[in-house]
């Protein structure tokens, strides 16, 4: 896949399909390899931009400290790289921590925006779910020194087991990741998750003035579904869509849905 330098870092990327462009931004220690039900659907729609944030896959990984607004100025650089003035932006847990960003930075590049299980800040309301504090083994609140105690990919497996809710995901999808986590290159993911701790758009969010879809699964154990009704309330423009039952996965495990939800409300003029 082509590489671009973008603010001094190696991003990444690939480009599919011809008609407005389509930016779809991942969530932490995900390779844009995971939006693959998704750039077979809208590739036949828009020009399709994925990548590899900063931190994962075949980008680089910093070994400095970054932040959620690193990767926003990341996703600008790559757009100006590519000659896009304006895009459609879809993204997806930490990759909606990014979108907020670029909406809020840089809103003369946004045209719609997607913003998927994702939240505004890691603390009340909404957050991070606290299924994931049980699962590495603490009650009740944790500490960022606390998380730092736990090895980064035991953090990335709990995360996968909790990502998925249908059986047969979890039966055949969990072991297939286990694998891929056990070969992967954690240098960055520590920095991602650092950038996830210190995120908070909250009191920004009503700077977002492109039309906005924020969609979540009511069933999430990963971000807290309350995260989603948030966001919706304080983005001017948006409109909250909840699927029952659907997890933090949602967009793998209830794609047709997804995808044509999503479909729907780009080509609404």
């Amino acid at each position: 896949m082509p590489e671009a330098i973008i603010n001094g870092i190696n991003i990444n990327f690939k480009v599919e399909g011809d008609g407005e462009p389509l930016v779809m931004i991942m969530g932490v220690a995900s390779t844009q390899k995971a939006w693959y039900f998704q750039t077979r659907f809208f590739r036949k729609h828009f020009r399709v931009i994925t990548f590899d944030n900063r931190g994962c896959g075949e980008s680089d990984k910093p070994s400095e400290p970054y932040f959620i607004r690193d990767m926003a100025e990341d996703t600008a650089g790559l757009m100006n790289h590519l000659g896009i003035e304006k895009a459609h932006i879809l993204g997806i847990s930490m990759g909606g921590m990014i979108a907020q960003e670029l909406a809020i930075n840089y809103p003369e590049k946004i045209n719609k925006l997607i913003l998927g299980c994702t939240f505004a800040r890691r603390i009340e309301p909404g957050g991070i779910s606290a299924d994931i504090a049980k699962k590495l083994g603490y009650e009740g609140n944790y500490s960022y020194s606390d998380l730092l105690s736990v090895p980064v990919k035991d953090i990335v497996v709990a995360l996968s087991k909790l990502a998925f809710n249908k059986k047969i995901n979890r039966l055949f999808l969990l072991p297939m990741m286990k694998f891929w986590i056990a070969k992967m290159d954690i240098s960055g993911i520590s920095n991602q998750i650092a950038a996830i701790w210190e995120h908070d758009a909250m009191e920004r969010l009503k700077l977002i003035n492109a039309s906005t879809l924020v969609i979540t699964g009511d069933a999430d154990r990963v971000i807290n579904p309350k995260s989603s009704e948030v966001l919706a309330e304080m983005v001017p423009d948006s409109k909250l869509v909840e699927y029952k039952g659907g997890s933090h996965a949602f967009f793998v495990e209830m794609r047709e849905r997804f995808n044509n939800e999503v479909l729907a409300f780009l080509m609404k003029e």
